[in-house]
């Protein structure tokens, strides 16, 4: 959905959803400096110059750019009430032509863990993703022991499918993870992961 001035802007019950700004640094950096215990053992080892402004910069260029050339979609997460960031979900790797795919990744700070604000927003991309942007799969992966993101990407509708080796450098070290995907016409049943 387009929002002001004909920018993205994807909305659910209690949040917003757009594409990151200079202005949000400041809130995004704090974020992720007060959560970086949460969410580093999950993350690719952050660079010495993750936090600043600079890098914050060329994060906001990059996404910009991907949105344009339809290789990636990041988006910021917003409380509609206060206008709080609450976390970021990125629809990345964009395949087109057969494929009609995406990869999705998210984080969300540790003081909104647990509240369903991924699970809405997670909710939303995929509602465009198959609608606005016709997109046919969405996968995601995560660690195999990150119970909170699995139980959440089956609650979003998403349904396991295997194992990849090696699959990221995760805080430092080539880890496995589990696959995930969800169709936009899925006809496969439940799956159960077996783990």
């Amino acid at each position: 959905m387009l929002g002001l001035r004909g920018k993205l802007r994807l909305e659910t019950q209690r949040l917003f959803l757009r594409l990151p700004q200079h202005a949000d640094y400041r809130q995004w950096s704090e974020l992720r400096r007060q959560s970086s215990g949460f969410l580093t053992p999950w993350e690719p080892t952050w660079s010495d110059d993750h936090l600043t402004r600079r890098a914050f910069t060329n994060r906001v260029s990059w996404a910009t750019r991907c949105h344009k050339t339809d290789s990636a979609l990041p988006l910021f997460i917003f409380r509609r009430d206060d206008g709080l960031l609450v976390g970021a979900i990125t629809l990345d790797n964009i395949r087109r032509g057969p494929a009609q795919a995406g990869t999705l990744g998210y984080w969300v700070g540790a003081a909104y863990t647990r509240q369903g604000y991924m699970r809405e927003a997670i909710g939303a991309v995929v509602h465009h993703a198959f609608g606005a942007m016709d997109l046919s799969r969405i996968e995601a992966a995560c660690l195999p022991e990150n119970e909170a993101s699995r139980g959440l990407l089956e609650r979003s509708g998403f349904k396991y499918e295997g194992v990849a080796q090696s699959y990221l450098q995760i805080n430092g070290r080539w880890r496995n993870h589990v696959l995930y995907a969800n169709l936009r016409y899925d006809r496969r049943g439940r799956t159960d992961a077996g783990l």
